[in-house]
């Protein structure tokens, strides 16, 4: 069964693929010709989740998921949350985002942090959705080079390394977006595809 993942970011295809059945081929919207930006205009992650599959489910019409994160900071109430990937403003990037964020923090006494990933899966008209949440702290510098977004400042509860510091591997094993997918994933193995 080919399944579309709604989305150009290749780094998240890489994190997903390796954890999908071998029944399920996963499509990007790069393989399948699609180049076009989806406006994430929701104000919340879930909306966008949302916003996005159905974009892709009706110019396709085939079975289709995409997912949304925020990096949820206790000492900024939340912020960056919906607008992570667009914190630093318009021309924002990884490294932007995080400057951004650090310098927000220079004085925070409580760096605690979660990242939250929702999925929405539109398969055969019906529409599911997947929540993962990994809870940690803000580093004060960045470090480490694998992952990326916040993954160089964010420290998983139960590691003193950030996520940009541990393997692949690792990170699948506890991130957000894989406790979100590994949901998914066991829905896909229970529907039998």
């Amino acid at each position: 069964m080919q399944l579309i993942f709604a989305t150009h970011n290749q780094n998240k295809v890489k994190e997903i693929k390796s954890l999908l059945p071998e029944k399920l081929e996963l499509l990007s919207l790069n393989d399948i010709d699609f180049h076009e930006t989806i406006a994430e205009t929701e104000n919340t992650i879930e909306g966008n989740s949302l916003l996005k599959a159905k974009t892709i489910n009706s110019k396709t019409d085939k079975n289709c998921f995409a997912d949304d994160t925020g990096l949820e900071v206790k000492f900024l109430g939340g912020a960056p949350g919906v607008l992570s990937a667009r914190y630093s403003g318009e021309n924002s990037n990884d490294m932007k985002n995080v400057e951004k964020l650090l310098n927000e923090m220079q004085f925070a006494t409580d760096r605690s942090a979660q990242f939250r990933t929702v999925i929405s899966l539109l398969i055969y008209n019906k529409t599911y959705t997947f929540e993962g949440i990994v809870k940690g702290r803000i580093a004060l510098a960045p470090k480490g080079n694998s992952g990326f977004g916040y993954d160089p400042v964010f420290i998983p509860d139960g590691f003193n390394k950030t996520f940009a510091e541990i393997t692949l591997e690792e990170k699948n094993k506890i991130s957000h977006r894989a406790l979100a997918f590994n949901k998914m994933i066991e829905f896909l193995k229970n529907m039998h595809v």
